[in-house]
């Protein structure tokens, strides 16, 4: 069952990155916050994505507190299991 979770998790983390890259051209949808979304997702998974992400937080700390609030949102949904 958890190797189904994490499947799971990343399809999830991996569409909402692939939306904000459609996102990113398509002026209906908001690139950044889907992508921030996505990676908030995988984050809770991926050591690469978590590396990444503290290298973003050290040059933008002001998308980092966004994304800080989207990873405590992501990981309450997770914990009701």
């Amino acid at each position: 069952m958890e190797k189904f979770k994490r499947i799971g998790i990343l399809i999830i983390g991996w569409f909402f990155v692939g939306l904000g890259v459609l996102g990113l051209f398509l002026p209906i949808l908001q690139g950044i916050l889907f992508i921030m979304i996505g990676l908030a997702i995988l984050s809770s998974r991926s050591e690469m994505v978590k590396r990444w992400l503290k290298h973003l937080e050290e040059r933008h700390p002001h998308y980092h507190e966004r994304m800080e609030k989207w990873r405590v949102r992501v990981r309450n949904w997770f914990k009701k299991d």
